[in-house]
């Protein structure tokens, strides 16, 4: 039985806090209902052919691939763990950027910023320009992450208020008793330590606990090799894409195939994710003492992302650009 939002009726995954999609508080409101019935199997795990479940045309399955587009209609197969079945949800982002010319002026701009990088584009070798239709797996996560963190801003409050208050009574104790200034700064010592609750200056101070939760639907390449295609926190612009049309791809722009499954995808996901909040509770909090992420991912979609890469040679090293030619968005930039 499968859990599903009251509110706004997402599948979620069985241990789900809340929803992916609108956030409701679930616990018992949460409704029970059949699992929709998956995808049949087209093959065997270890099949070398099969037809493809929308067309009929023969798919041959390469070494290690566990996505494949048919090239004839466009339908996607995936290998499961009961063996290869077809993809229930297949989508595509437009080429917007489809021009070298345009995209090597992006190019330009980025690697020509600021001071140090000045000529950097007319100084480098390209060595590599390519436009793919990159498959993503796009998978909905939920995390809500929990942190004890020390009140760094209250600690150096209290530090800075008592050191003054005490620094002065201080210099008047040792006024009244004929030079013996030493007596204050003892006592504000221990008096600093006994407020923060950490037994004296750099304790463990005033103690909190944050939570915040987070939704994502975070991009997952299908593919190992490409590894410089994975965001860390990009996000692809979804309310653009349409179903996926293998005749509205330009023949000139090759389909790629994967051989990340949905599984992979998933656990990839959670892992990713799971940094991000590790990430972002360590920009929002100083000195965290213990961290706890529950990551939970749901449904998943196959994206075919449209990827320009472009690999430059300068003085030796290399550089490495992924731009998204739906939206211009630099996915990453490796060795500027």
């Amino acid at each position: 039985m499968a859990l599903y939002c009251p509110k706004c009726g997402t599948q979620l995954p069985d241990n789900a806090d809340f929803c992916i999609k609108c956030g409701t508080k679930l616990g018992a409101a949460a409704t029970a209902q059949p699992t929709a019935p998956s995808a049949p199997v087209l093959a065997p795990t270890g099949a070398t052919s099969l037809k493809c479940p929308n067309c009929g045309a023969p798919i041959s399955p390469q070494f290690g691939e566990m996505v494949i587009t048919c090239p004839y209609c466009g339908s996607g197969v995936t290998l499961a763990n009961a063996g290869w079945k077809g993809i229930e949800k297949q989508t595509m982002l437009p080429i917007r950027i489809g021009s070298q010319d345009r995209v090597e002026a992006k190019l330009h701009e980025l690697m020509d910023r600021g001071l140090l990088h000045r000529h950097l584009q007319e100084t480098s070798k390209l060595e590599e320009m390519n436009l793919s239709l990159v498959p993503y797996w796009i998978v909905s996560v939920s995390a809500r992450t929990t942190i004890i963190a020390s009140d760094v801003a209250v600690e150096a409050g209290q530090i800075a208020t008592t050191a003054a208050l005490f620094g002065l009574m201080g210099g008047a104790m040792g006024g009244r008793r004929g030079g013996m200034g030493f007596a204050g700064p003892l006592v504000a010592g221990t008096m600093v330590g006994t407020m923060m609750g950490g037994g004296g200056i750099g304790g463990g101070g005033a103690r909190k606990s944050y939570e915040f939760a987070d939704n994502y639907n975070f991009p997952v390449v299908a593919l190992k090799a490409l590894f410089e295609h994975q965001p860390r926190d990009y996000q692809f612009n979804l309310e653009d894409r349409t179903f996926f049309d293998v005749t509205k791809v330009p023949k000139s722009v090759k389909i790629l195939n994967g051989d990340v499954g949905e599984d992979g995808a998933r656990n990839e996901a959670k892992a990713l994710v799971a940094q991000l909040q590790s990430e972002k509770a360590h920009r929002q909090c100083h000195m965290i003492q213990e961290l706890h992420s529950d990551v939970n991912a749901a449904d998943v979609e196959l994206l075919h992302a449209p990827i320009w890469f472009a690999r430059y040679e300068h003085q030796g090293g290399k550089i490495a650009l992924v731009v998204d030619a739906n939206s211009g968005g630099v996915i990453n930039s490796i060795g500027l």
